[in-house]
């Protein structure tokens, strides 16, 4: 099943896929101290090798169908400014759809994350990929579930362990 959104658009944004020259301009993100942490990833790697483990991850999805990340690329701009897209997640045995979304540091609080989401969810449900969408988001990341409630989602549940860290896990349906 397709879960990325190449070649979708919202207002500002365009969404393709990661692609290996992404590297040098993602990051930025790592050199973010909470970001590692955000992102339940070892804070002990350097930003490189952070940054790494994320293209790692990244084609291990697409080659694998767990879904992915898109690059968010500015229409004004042509600068990519974040990563966002529906990943295939195991929540305590269930298989399940999460929005996830990462900003560059120098666009935060610009309604970008904001922006990206909702395209992601319109997208799932008009492709009827669930009828829930999730996104799991560390407890300290308040401006990420700021995000996900701007999103139409609600609090669903915490969790004291996922990813090596403690979540909020936000929920929507599509028949809200």
């Amino acid at each position: 099943m397709n879960y990325l959104l190449t070649g979708e658009e919202s207002e500002r944004l365009k969404f393709r896929r990661v692609e290996e020259n992404d590297f040098k301009d993602w990051l930025p993100l790592f050199k973010e101290k909470k970001a590692a942490l955000y992102l339940g990833m070892d804070m002990n790697l350097s930003s490189k090798e952070l940054c790494e483990k994320w293209f790692e991850k990244a084609f291990y999805r697409y080659d694998n169908d767990k879904g992915g990340m898109n690059v968010l690329i500015d229409k004004k701009t042509n600068k990519m400014i974040g990563q966002c897209g529906l990943l295939v997640q195991d929540i305590e045995g269930e298989e399940a759809i999460e929005i996830g979304y990462a900003i560059l540091p120098e666009y935060w609080g610009k309604g970008y994350a904001s922006e990206a989401a909702q395209k992601c969810k319109e997208f799932a449900f008009e492709n009827n990929l669930r009828e829930e969408l999730i996104s799991v988001i560390h407890v300290g990341n308040v401006g990420s579930m700021k995000v996900a409630e701007r999103n139409g989602m609600t609090f669903f549940k915490s969790m004291d362990e996922y990813l090596g860290m403690p979540v909020n896990v936000f929920k929507v349906s599509k028949n809200k």
